[in-house]
Formats: structure tokens, C-alpha cells, sequence
């Protein structure tokens, strides 16, 4: 299937690495182009050179939760890629913990990264989309059911994929689609980080694939064809979904 990306840019965050990373190498292996972000500039730099540097990919230093970075961040895509098809929102997971475990602190610098942030980025945005474009959101199956030891994410990403939702009934009417996706266990840093923190890595392994439907976690290039998908003219009516990625492990309708 040709997905029609060839020539449209994209501008993806939290890209340096993971799934983010995944989108974009399949972006630019169907011939987009693509602008990734994230706040280390050494990671960023690894990551653009690993996609093949430009024409094909970009990158730059931003977080969300700064507003000025945001601005800047979308007009630098704007110059270096000629034109905004559309973006992948992604930002780093909150810290881990239980509710009782978790700080005042963290909650709100969760908040300020994953629900503001992404909203300002948006708002930056689309006054430089038209008709056509997608707006994505790296969203958690903690949008449907909890996970245990997020308790930021898990009440959080609810909020944000409401919030997408909303989002595809205001920008419909000018042909730009929102959807989010949410994965289940895929093996990035951040599912790493998840085991270690329950005491026991391999158990923690073990007990999450025994209730995953595929029994194995998911490989980061999955999630990255999917969200390409989505991105792209091939799924020119998908807007308000909230799409899982995570092998069956999400039992709801």
C-alpha cells in the first residue's frame, strides 16, 4: 500500500528514542520528511544522524512544558521541513509510583509535561495545518484501565485522550484529523525503567507477557508502522480513535 507520505513533513517530540524514534524511521522510509525533538541535544543529534540526517530528518532541542520552546519549536519545523502535514506528540513518561508514593511535585510537573504541554503545542500548531493534516498523541493503556505503579499516568492520560477527543470535534470542520494511540508493553527504556521499579525485572517480565493475548511484548518498529499509518493519507477518516498497540491486552470494546 502506498500511504502517500512521500514529501510531507512531519514534526514529532519526544522522537530521540523509543517510539517516537520508531515513528519516525518509518516516516521517512515511506519517503516523509521529519523534524524530531526532545531536551538532550546529544540524543537528538544520534537520532538525526541514524535517520540519514537531511533532507529527511531534523532536529532540535524543546520542552513542551516551555512555552517559548514550543513556538520556536514549530517554526523551526516550518523552515526546515517547508511545510506541516502534520505531528506526533509524544513526552516522557511520568515517574513511577502508587498514589502514596508519589510527591505533590511530581504531580505537578507531570501535569505541566503531559496535559499543558501538549496542548500549547497544539495550539502552535495548527495555525499552520491545513485539510489533511493528523495530529497524534502517544497516549497509555492507562487511558482505559490503570497499570500499577503509574498512578500519575493513569490519571493523566485519561485527560489528554479526552481531550484529543474533543480536539477531532473542533479542528473536523477544517480536514485536520486528532486521534491518540495507546501502547501496551513495548520494549523501550521506559518499560525497562517500569520492571526495575517493581523489585523484580524478570518477574515483572513474566507476569505482563503471561496476560498479554500474543504473549510477548511488543517491538518499538509495531507501534512505528502503526502510528505512520495513521499519520498518513491512508487513513484519511480516522479522527477521535483511540487506537491500541499493545497485542490484545486491553479486553474492552
Amino acid at each position: 500500500m502506498d500511504l502517500g507520505l512521500g514529501g510531507r513533513g512531519y514534526l514529532l517530540t519526544g522522537a530521540s528514542r523509543g517510539l517516537g524514534f520508531a515513528t519516525a524511521r518509518a516516516l521517512v522510509d515511506d519517503g516523509a520528511r521529519v523534524l524530531i525533538s526532545s531536551r538532550r541535544l546529544d540524543s537528538v543529534s544520534s537520532a538525526v544522524t541514524e535517520l540519514g540526517g537531511a533532507p529527511s530528518a531534523y532536529g532540535s532541542v524543546a520542552d513542551l512544558a516551555d512555552a517559548d520552546s514550543v513556538s520556536r519549536l514549530v517554526a523551526e519545523a516550518r523552515d526546515q521541513l517547508g511545510r506541516l502535514d502534520g505531528a506526533l506528540i509524544s513526552v516522557g513518561g511520568p515517574a513511577s509510583g502508587t498514589v502514596f508514593e508519589t510527591t505533590p511535585e511530581q504531580w505537578r510537573s507531570a501535569y505541566d509535561s503531559v496535559l499543558l504541554g501538549p496542548l500549547w503545542l497544539v495550539r502552535a500548531l495548527v495555525p499552520h495545518l491545513g485539510p489533511g493534516a493528523a495530529i497524534g498523541f502517544v497516549l497509555s493503556a492507562t487511558v482505559r484501565q490503570p497499570i500499577r505503579h503509574l498512578a500519575i499516568s493513569n490519571g493523566l492520560r485519561p485527560g489528554l485522550a479526552m481531550t484529543a477527543k474533543a480536539l477531532a470535534d473542533e479542528l473536523g470542520p477544517k480536514g485536520i484529523r486528532v486521534f491518540g494511540l495507546m501502547p501496551g508493553t513495548i520494549a523501550t527504556d521506559r518499560s525497562t525503567e517500569i520492571e526495575a521499579a517493581s523489585g523484580d525485572p524478570a518477574a515483572a517480565r513474566a507476569a505482563t507477557e503471561a496476560d498479554i493475548p500474543l504473549r510477548r511484548v511488543g517491538r518499538p518498529e509495531e507501534f512505528g508502522r502503526v502510528a505512520a499509518f495513521t499519520l498518513s493519507p491512508a487513513a484519511s477518516y480516522v479522527t477521535g480513535a483511540m487506537i491500541p498497540v499493545d497485542g490484545g491486552v486491553l479486553r474492552s470494546p
